[in-house]
């Protein structure tokens, strides 16, 4: 097998590849810890695999440890996060992948936890197991990024959404808004509500229009216009909720953009349009005054989801 610059083979991809798959088993239910699927390989196949279902349950390198068994002696695991070696909830993953004899450890991305961040590496290391790291570092990172924010700020990571109408509307001049997406859009609004940990809204929002977000985990609601958005925010951290979707409409997306606390939008764009000028828009607010102010969006995606499109931008790096 042909290896690349770094040392790893198209055989280390594939296994690494069905690892972060199986860490994505766990969306939106791990919180507050990340996500992580194991793959343990021997001989080129598969002989045990695992992934971090539930926060205090066992971690994925345990698991696909324990589905290895014997076969584990020898063998490669691949980890789409650096193994721990700090006590919580669970007892730490590095001893236990010492004691099963496993020869070499492939990790993709670094563990953003003060605590155990490089003392799972160096573990495995000081007990002759050959440990690499960043074998597709970028897709384990991207995987993660509500927990590396959390875990390395104190602060939630934040995704605003909303659908707007062609020339940029929310709703009505009299505020009526269902629909302007379509319904595969708004079904995966409902996937996408189920996998963060709190979906906030406005005042004006609620009032209008009652939201019950089925199968939410954490409704918030704010009691006033124009609130604190980065105290709540910290507030919210306290409580372990680690990724918040803001729902609001143009004044509270506006409030989240002005106090620097959101991270990613997401905006569904139907194809209709709506016009008046006193129809409420996506950004409220006071507005900036030059275009050179204005917000730069960065790693832009845009996607067909039914009759609409779907855009999706990160507001930090």
């Amino acid at each position: 097998m042909k290896k690349q610059k770094n040392g790893w083979t198209g055989t280390d991809i594939k296994f690494m590849r069905l690892a972060l798959e199986l860490a994505e088993k766990g969306k939106g239910k791990t919180s507050p810890n990340p996500m992580v699927g194991a793959v343990v390989v021997k001989n080129g196949k598969v002989v045990g695999s695992g992934y971090h279902k539930k926060a205090g349950t066992p971690h994925a390198e345990v698991l696909a440890l324990k589905n290895a068994g014997e076969n584990a002696n020898g063998a490669t695991l691949y980890v789409t996060l650096e193994p721990c070696n700090t006590y919580g909830r669970t007892p730490p993953c590095a001893p236990a992948i010492v004691e099963a004899g496993i020869r070499r450890v492939i990790i993709a991305a670094d563990d953003m936890n003060p605590a155990n961040r490089n003392n799972g590496v160096r573990y495995l290391r000081k007990h002759g197991i050959k440990a690499e790291q960043g074998l597709l570092r970028f897709e384990a990172d991207e995987l993660n990024r509500a927990y590396n924010k959390f875990i390395s700020t104190g602060m939630p990571f934040v995704t605003i959404k909303a659908a707007i109408s062609l020339d940029g509307k929310i709703a009505t001049k009299t505020g009526n808004s269902k629909w302007i997406s379509s319904s595969q859009s708004r079904n995966l609004v409902k996937k996408m509500r189920r996998e963060v940990d709190a979906v906030l809204v406005g005042r004006n929002t609620y009032l209008k229009d009652k939201p019950r977000f089925k199968g939410v985990k954490n409704k918030i609601y704010l009691g006033k216009q124009r609130a604190n958005l980065k105290i709540l925010m910290r507030d919210l951290a306290k409580k372990n909720i680690m990724h918040v979707l803001i729902e609001g409409g143009g004044e509270t997306i506006a409030s989240a953009l002005e106090a620097g606390i959101a991270d990613r939008i997401c905006v569904f764009i139907a194809p209709i349009i709506i016009g008046g000028r006193n129809a409420p828009t996506l950004v409220e607010g006071e507005g900036i005054k030059y275009i050179s102010n204005a917000l730069d969006i960065k790693n832009v995606n845009l996607k067909s989801v039914g009759r609409d499109y779907m855009v999706t931008g990160c507001l930090r790096e």
